[in-house]
């Protein structure tokens, strides 16, 4: 049943699935004014939040990429949008990913909904917000949608729901995907701030020893889990993470009212990534797949800056789960 149709109407070139992809990289004018909050986690180690605010009662929580932070342009852009129509906003900076170093040899993973647990239930006992909603991008929305449904029963009742835009749901197909030619430009770019982190924490930590011959090699993600993922969080091996780690067998136990946009010609997702019918089949999870948007782009015209991605965003707090700032 929860099926929205909702199509963006594109121009020349952005019908072009890559120059979707990154033209809002380059051309995010958006600067928001954050202000950062270091929160210390259980584990001696610490995550930084970046707040907007605007007087509200309602918190929006963004969720960033594979190696993005508050400062992607997508976050720029949504966190600017959703602040200038009345919500306050925090932004999640992943482990590592606010331009210092974490003090642990882990990091984040796709599925460690263990960190998210731990940021929605510090919001929610240190701030007194009535309603709090989650917006992850990517692995971001992994993460959000797999939280949903892992945590679904144990969730604080300020939480209302979760928006999730171009997200990999079934890791194990859209590795693949991301490993086909089509994405070698991106891949080659994640790979390399990938690299940098795993020398940087192979330099830190002398009981973690990885092959370092075989990380200069790395031309894959596999590659990647193979040398960090897995053995650092425990994972038998990359598939294992694969299969553990994504949030497609968690959509059918969301209660909360959440909504997934993939777009149709998003070049880093499998077919399983359109779940269909778990959202003909739920109350709670809405399924959004616009022909066009790339990945995390959703730009239609060179004319004005686009905010497709973010008025949907805003359409579904308001319309489904009935908040107004």
């Amino acid at each position: 049943m929860p099926l929205l149709k909702d199509q963006l109407t594109t121009t020349f070139p952005f019908k072009n699935a890559h120059i979707n992809t990154i033209y809002r990289y380059f051309f995010t004018k958006d600067n928001p004014n954050y202000t950062r909050k270091r929160i210390d986690t259980w584990d001696n180690d610490f995550i930084d939040l970046d707040f907007l605010t605007a007087d509200s009662f309602s918190l929006v929580v963004l969720i960033h990429g594979l190696e993005g932070s508050s400062k992607s342009s997508y976050m720029l852009s949504t966190a600017n949008y959703l602040n200038n129509k009345g919500y306050d906003v925090v932004c999640v900076n992943l482990r590592s990913c606010s331009e210092e170093d974490n003090n642990l040899l882990q990091t984040y993973h796709s599925g460690k909904t263990d960190d998210v647990d731990f940021i929605i239930n510090h919001l929610n006992n240190n701030y007194d917000y009535k309603n709090i909603i989650l917006c992850g991008f990517s692995l971001g929305g992994n993460l959000t949608l797999k939280y949903l449904g892992e945590y679904a029963n144990r969730i604080p009742d300020t939480v209302k729901g979760g928006i999730a835009v171009s997200v990999p749901i079934d890791l194990t197909s859209s590795q693949v995907e991301l490993s086909k030619l089509k994405n070698k430009m991106y891949r080659k770019e994640f790979l390399r701030t990938l690299r940098s982190k795993i020398t940087a924490k192979a330099n830190k930590f002398s009981d973690y020893n990885p092959d370092m011959k075989q990380i200069l090699k790395a031309s894959t993600f596999r590659d990647f889990e193979e040398l960090y993922t897995a053995p650092v969080f425990g994972f038998e091996s990359p598939e294992d993470y694969y299969k553990k780690a994504s949030s497609k067998p968690y959509l059918d136990k969301i209660i909360h009212k959440s909504l997934l946009i993939n777009a149709k010609d998003d070049t880093f997702l499998s077919n399983e990534c359109y779940p269909y019918e778990i959202a003909e089949n739920s109350d709670n999870f809405f399924l959004m797949t616009p022909d066009y948007g790339g990945h995390v782009g959703f730009v239609s015209s060179f004319k004005n800056e686009s905010r497709w991605i973010e008025t949907r965003i805003v359409n579904f707090i308001q319309k489904q789960l009935n908040i107004f700032s």
